[in-house]
């Protein structure tokens, strides 16, 4: 038996498209075990803005080979929705408990309640959790409740008396500067501030919790070493600005993350 000219065509066809496919498959294979190729990450906007940005801002220039799309905002409540949008990697700072996405804690975020000297010296100091209904407070849109204090000595306000209503944490403490109000901000972004004066904190006695930073990526043992990669990176930044921090608190006379 022989093949006809159409069986010779069609052999070779076949053996074409057999030696891309173990191509694709060996660059494939590569880009799981390589720190290379592109990095989809998304987070919410707000972080986004801060130090989160940093972070990611470190990564890119430590690790050149891997090309960052990072977009802020968009998030849904479903956590794996990520992953149909096409992106590796999704920050939360919310509990997350879903089995269809791995989970990795990056760090925890502090908050501080503050206001400049200016404010109080017109409206009068805070010096109990009551004081708070009668002042003005500048608001972010994903915090209409205030916790504060931990364990049992933890309370909640409910904010009412709203002089802004933003989605920026930075807007929201531009303004506090400016003595426009009480502020529920990240500490990390203010630490100039305290540490010059130009805002002071308010019933520290009530600290408000951290909040923990999450890092949800697709589950399976396969993990790209990119992931990997930016994973430990973000982890091992924020420890280190963790300690940083600290030490400059530490230096301004102020008191340690609690």
């Amino acid at each position: 038996m022989s093949l006809t000219e159409a069986g010779h065509r069609y052999s070779e066809f076949v053996d074409r498209i057999l030696t891309e496919i173990d191509q694709e498959d060996a660059e494939l294979a590569q880009g799981r075990d390589t720190a290379a190729g592109t990095l989809s990450i998304v987070c919410p906007r707000w972080i986004g803005t801060l130090e989160l940005g940093d972070a990611i801002a470190a990564f890119s220039v430590e690790h050149p080979l891997i090309r960052l799309k990072f977009d802020l905002g968009g998030m849904s409540d479903r956590t794996y929705d990520f992953l149909d949008k096409g992106y590796d990697v999704a920050f939360h700072t919310r509990d997350l408990r879903d089995s269809n996405v791995l989970l990795r804690k990056i760090s925890d975020l502090p908050f501080a309640l503050v206001a400049a000297p200016s404010y109080l010296a017109k409206h009068g100091e805070i010096v109990d959790f009551a004081d708070l209904a009668t002042r003005e407070s500048l608001v972010h849109i994903n915090d209409p409740v205030w916790r504060l204090g931990h364990g049992a000595d933890a309370v909640h306000h409910k904010v009412h008396n709203v002089a802004l209503l933003s989605n920026s944490y930075l807007a929201i403490q531009k303004l506090a500067v400016a003595g426009r109000g009480v502020a529920l901000i990240p500490r990390r972004s203010a630490l100039g501030e305290l540490a010059d004066g130009a805002l002071v904190e308010v019933l520290p006695q009530l600290a408000a919790p951290d909040r923990a930073l999450y890092a949800v990526h697709a589950p399976g043992g396969g993990t790209p070493e990119k992931v990997k990669v930016f994973l430990r990176f973000m982890s091992e930044w924020f420890r280190r600005h963790d300690r940083e921090e600290d030490a400059a608190a530490a230096r301004a006379g102020g008191a340690t993350k609690v």
